[in-house]
């Protein structure tokens, strides 16, 4: 059995969801020593909560300081017709608070910027680096800019342009005190991020067991009600998601996790 700090091979799970095999191994760690503050950067509402709920729970409850920068209001989502699209911006950021509550986070930043349309600017970028500035995070937990073939929906144009940007804005951006100036005007100095931990992607190579904090995961996944109506298919999908996850780690059956890929940026 892995347990924190000990790694296991991936593994073949079933084929309906399956693990990709690889060499390098995965480490099962919260990864809550010694940091106080992350911030996390993702493209629509809902995508942290998906992807790293559990993640987030799990810091919050040992006390480390967690903060959501959200990209777009994610005013395309939805299948809501009777309502116009700067409504659904504003049910959509009002389910992320609540969702983010759920999980311990009560410092959430929307950027605005258009939902489905995103690319990984200089405007991003420097919007990004500013929050970066604010937070002074210990670590970033972003989107993957490189498409993942075994999960396509993990790799909405929105998602890949988000994490190209975020990891534009920790190197060099935010920590380049030439890099948009207008931000040391702002009084925000530069300000370096010493590691990114990348969602959704196919190098994982860290887990995060999430077993005991899954129902606060759950619950602020039903707060986004506007994308997933009464949320009676979520139990399965994230017990399906977040089991093979565990078991391709080395973990119990019928613990849960969620992974990520680590990157040293200091």
């Amino acid at each position: 059995m892995a347990g924190p700090g000990r790694t296991a091979a991936f593994a073949v799970i079933d084929e309906e969801h399956r693990v990709p095999d690889r060499a390098e191994p995965l480490t099962v760690d919260d990864g809550s020593a010694d940091v106080e503050r992350i911030l996390i950067v993702t493209a629509h509402p809902d995508d942290v909560d998906f992807a790293a709920a559990g993640s987030v729970a799990t810091w919050t409850g040992r006390g480390i300081e967690v903060a959501y920068c959200i990209v777009t209001d994610g005013d395309a989502g939805g299948s809501d017709h009777s309502i116009t699209r700067a409504e659904m911006a504003a049910v959509r950021r009002e389910e992320q608070v609540a969702a983010a509550r759920a999980v311990g986070v009560t410092d959430v930043t929307f950027l605005g910027f258009p939902d489905g349309s995103v690319t990984a600017s200089l405007e991003l970028r420097a919007a990004i680096s500013r929050v970066i500035r604010m937070v002074r995070p210990l670590r970033v937990v972003c989107q993957s800019p490189e498409r993942n073939w075994e999960r396509i929906y993990a790799s909405h144009p929105d998602h890949l342009a988000a994490g190209e940007a975020a990891a534009c804005a920790v190197y060099p951006d935010a920590r380049n005190p030439f890099a948009f100036p207008e931000l040391l005007a702002e009084g925000l100095k530069e300000h370096t991020v010493p590691e990114m931990w990348i969602m959704a992607t196919e190098r994982a190579n860290r887990v995060v067991d999430a077993t005991d904090v899954y129902e606060r995961k759950l619950a602020a996944l039903m707060s986004h009600k506007s994308q997933v109506g009464d949320g009676g298919h979520l139990d399965e999908l994230l017990r399906n998601w977040m089991g093979g996850t565990a078991l391709a780690a080395g973990l119990p059956e019928g613990r849960l996790a969620e992974s990520f890929h680590v990157v040293n940026t200091a």
